[in-house]
């Protein structure tokens, strides 16, 4: 052992020494000084890790970016996050005057310095989102000057070390994302200043602590995805501080504490996924500051108290998959900011309450799996942003009311499995932007099939099997372009099965049970002169199904994004809109209610007003995407701006606007190379304007797509290879803050005048709520061609599903073709046609991009490995796809083996 540590010693000798030589600032009497000078100390590090823009213009470390010294020149800050780093950072433990840390979001591997435990005097430290292994350091003990400590993301294991218990005045402890074991230490619970405790997706096992009740500051405590059990603490609500409380995902039984309505700022409550007993205790009704509560998937019994109806600010109720029973309280009808309302899965009756569908801001009601019996309710859809209605399998009777031609918005109809009766309204073809499902399956109704049906062009499965509907399968359908599954069996159908490629394709399963029908897929009829054999005038173009699903997706977005995002001031009276919001004259000046810009440099040249006019020209628009419309503002000081104008679904809740702008200042500080971080925004009347840093290049789309066209055109495989790396270190630092993209393409990658990479609209996907997971996420947007297949089904924005869409750009970049193009093929797409290469005779080499991979061997080389990459990112399996941080070490390693 002494003689490793006398190899180390030298070893560290020998490297600050080789820098002393290079810098040559030292005298022969500080190289065996026992304290080095901070300036040696940090041209060592630099040399050691080599941090891109030190020292090429500026000697004097204490002036190099992320770096604060104090008034004798000692380092006291030390920012390397987010340079995509690697290397030995032992020397940093040499600064002994640093106060404040962070080496979060870079690729430093190996054990973390046990050395870091002699900084005395730290106070914050954030080694997250590397690649650290081995142990939490025991050495960490000694910092007892420490308030935050952040270690989550990375690959540590072991237990959490005893010696941190004497860390007295850490607030902020985060430690999730890791391999830890063990229990959670009883002494935490002695950390009086604590505020934070993050430690959920570990695999920490045993009770959760019982004096965790004795912070008294404490604010959140999440734990979930461990395998933790036992009993909830009572006494975590003594106190009364508590704001979030995440426990999802554990083995935890007992039940609900009484206490809990004791923690009057409580606000998120997700125990879902455990054991719990019980009922839910009615001292619920005292947090008027709850936003979510969720307890899905447990064993809570008894009824859904009507105190939740006394928490005004609810947004989110799951109670799924849970023994409750009894009617739904109509009380619950006064939560007007309910937003979701789950109870699937339980035994609960009745009628459906009228007062909750008045609700004007429900947009996913979920009753099914239970046992109501009444009627669906004529007004059903009071509520005009109701998106989700799923009845099936209750007892649900009568007809099914004309009146649900009024749900326009409804994206997924499930009613399978009651006993609904009557005839199939024809007003169900008004719910033009249903999509997901209609599924009226294994019901008692009758008569014929609506031809109103064939309006639902953006429909993708269909099922009205098991009931009594007569008559012949209405021509009509074949509108319903989007068609991929379709179950018409067990009926009394007749007649000659329309010629249509969705039916054709389908298995004869879909169509059994009906003694009349006839056709492909089903036996051929005897009449095959039937209108409706041959008489289709064109065959329907896969390609086309394939847009009408990708633009259909992209055009929705759950409410409670929208909520955060859009709800701005109410609009003024008449005459201020008169006022000149539309006028471009001279004179007239829009009504700005509110804006910042978050970059010192940018202050004094940015006009709002000149903004606000920039965007009522339609020669300055620029592009028109999913979520806004995208302009080019020239200030009066000569700064060219892009001005992303967001699209607002709702212009009349006041109160949510300080939120939004809250979201959009934290946002402005978001400092990453390869992100499109906002730089600004204004607001005016009812109407968001984000303001970004033009970028001179215009787009990825535009690079691969229009540019490659013209003949000044260089092909460069390394720059397109940086290009990708970068979009990858971007959404590699998204996922490492629990932000999940919303529509990633290469319409949405600006590219600057290095063309340097960044991903746009940030913005809309940060103002998802982490904190409730992608199970949660009712709504599912992208680009047509780059969204992932499970998409279509599981309705959830993951980050898997951004590594798809990651993976379709990189094919883009190695093969310069679109994500669908004529020349696949009906049905085939980039991704599949990159895959069917070796079933059409072709060598991996003949779809990449031959203006690149014929320049030289090494190019070559590089492009078939990194298409590899791509084929594993868009793997059909989500949990074979690689995560981005391995990505970006794949295509690193890439760019780093050029010989």
């Amino acid at each position: 052992m002494c003689s490793t540590q006398k190899e180390n010693s030298v070893e560290k000798i020998s490297r600050i020494c080789l820098c002393l030589l290079l810098v040559g600032f030292v005298t022969s009497a500080q190289l065996v000084s026992s304290e080095l000078p901070d300036q040696t100390i940090m041209f060592a590090i630099n040399a050691e890790i080599g941090v891109p823009g030190w020292g090429v213009n500026n000697s004097d470390y204490c002036y190099w970016r992320g770096i604060q010294c104090s008034s004798n020149q000692t380092v006291e800050i030390l920012d390397l996050s987010s340079r995509w780093l690697r290397g030995n950072v032992t020397l940093i433990s040499e600064l002994k005057a640093l106060k404040w840390l962070d080496l979060s979001n870079n690729y430093f591997s190996g054990p973390i310095p046990t050395d870091f435990g002699k900084l005395s005097e730290l106070q914050f430290l954030d080694l997250s989102a590397n690649k650290f292994g081995g142990s939490i350091p025991e050495e960490f003990g000694k910092l007892r000057n420490l308030r935050a400590l952040n270690l989550s993301y990375n690959f540590l294991v072991g237990g959490i070390p005893d010696e941190l218990a004497e860390l007295a005045k850490l607030q902020d402890f985060q430690i999730s994302g890791n391999k830890l074991n063990g229990s959670i230490p009883k002494w935490v619970g002695n950390l009086t200043s604590l505020r934070v405790f993050s430690a959920y997706e570990n695999n920490l096992g045993g009770e959760i602590p019982d004096n965790l009740g004795s912070l008294s500051k404490l604010e959140l405590l999440n734990l979930h995805s461990n395998l933790l059990d036992g009993f909830i603490p009572e006494s975590l609500f003594a106190n009364g501080k508590l704001e979030f409380l995440v426990l999802t995902q554990n083995r935890l039984t007992g039940i609900i504490p009484e206490l809990i309505g004791n923690c009057d700022n409580l606000s998120s409550i997700r125990v879902g996924n455990n054991n719990l007993i019980g009922s839910i205790p009615r001292t619920v009704g005292n947090l008027t500051s709850l936003t979510y509560f969720e307890a899905n998937n447990n064993n809570l019994s008894g009824e859904i108290v009507m105190e939740f109806a006394r928490c005004s600010n609810l947004t989110l109720l799951n109670l799924a998959s849970n023994g409750f029973s009894g009617i739904i309280p109509p009380e619950l009808g006064q939560l007007n900011n309910l937003q979701e309302l789950i109870v699937s899965g339980n035994s609960l009756f009745g009628d459906i309450p009228e007062s909750i569908l008045r609700n004007r801001n429900l947009n996913k009601l979920d009753l099914s799996n239970n046992r109501f019996n009444g009627t669906i309710p004529i007004d059903v859809c009071n509520t005009s942003r109701l998106q989700f209605l799923l009845l099936s399998q209750n007892s649900m009777r009568g007809e099914i009311p004309h009146e649900i031609g009024n749900c326009v918005k409804l994206l997924d109809l499930q009613l399978a499995s009651n006993y609904l009766s009557g005839t199939v309204p024809p007003e169900i073809g008004r719910l033009k932007n249903l999509q997901i499902a209609l599924n009226l399956s294994f019901n008692h109704l009758h008569g014929p099939l609506p031809p109103d049906l064939g309006k639902l062009d953006k429909l993708v499965s269909l099922d009205v099997s098991n009931n009594r509907l007569s008559g012949p399968i209405p021509s009509a359908l074949k509108g319903m372009l989007s068609l991929i599954e379709v179950n018409f069996a067990n009926n009394l159908f007749s007649g000659p099965i329309p010629a249509f490629v969705p039916f054709q394709k389908s298995l004869n399963s879909s169509f059994s049970g009906n003694k009349g029908l006839c056709g492909q897929p089903l036996s051929s009829c005897d009449n095959s002169n039937g209108d409706d054999q041959g008489n289709y005038p064109h065959k329907v173009s896969y390609r086309i199904v394939l847009a009408v699903i990708g633009s259909g997706l992209a055009v929705f977005i759950s409410v409670s994004v929208v909520v955060l995002l859009f709800m701005m001031r109410e609009k003024q009276e008449s005459s201020a809109k008169d006022v000149g919001i539309v006028d471009d004259s001279a004179n007239s000046k829009p009504l700005i209610i509110a804006g910042n810009v978050f970059v010192e440099n940018f202050r004094q040249a940015i006009d709002f007003d000149a903004v606000v006019k920039a965007t009522f020209k339609d020669s300055n628009k620029l592009s028109s995407g999913t979520f806004s419309t995208v302009y080019k503002a020239t200030m009066p000081s000569g700064l060219i701006l892009l001005v992303r104008c967001l699209k607002s679904v709702d212009k009349t809740i006041i109160h949510h606007q300080t939120k939004m702008i809250r979201e959009l200042e934290r946002l402005g500080r978001i400092c990453h190379d390869h992100l499109m971080g906002p730089v600004g925004f204004v607001i005016y009347e009812d109407v968001a304007l984000v303001l970004h840093e033009y970028m001179c290049n215009g787009t990825l789309f535009q690079l691969l797509h229009e540019n490659t066209k013209k003949p000044e055109y260089e092909p460069d495989w390394p720059a397109r290879l940086s290009i990708a790396i970068g979009i990858a270190e971007g959404l590699a630092f998204l996922h490492s803050v629990a932000v999940i993209h919303l529509d990633i393409s290469s319409g949405n990658i600006l590219l600057d005048a290095n063309l340097s990479p960044r991903v746009a609209e940030i913005e809309i996907s940060k103002l998802l709520d982490p904190s409730r997971g992608t199970a949660s996420i009712s709504a599912v947007a992208g680009s047509f061609g780059y969204i992932p297949p499970e998409y279509a089904y599981t309705m959830q924005v993951t980050a898997p599903g951004n590594v798809y869409s990651y993976g379709v750009i990189l094919l883009e970049i190695l093969t310069t073709y679109l994500p669908v193009e004529e020349a696949f093929g009906e049905g085939t797409d980039l991704v599949k046609w990159v895959q069917s290469a070796p079933m059409r005779g072709e060598t991996p080499e003949q779809i990449l991009d031959a203006r690149l991979s014929t320049v030289s061997f090494a190019w070559r080389k590089e492009m078939l490995s990194a298409l590899v990459v791509a084929l594993q990112c868009t793997d059909s399996t989500p949990a074979k796809r690689p995560k981005m941080k391995k990505v970006i070490e794949m295509l690193q390693e890439i760019k780093e083996n050029k010989k």
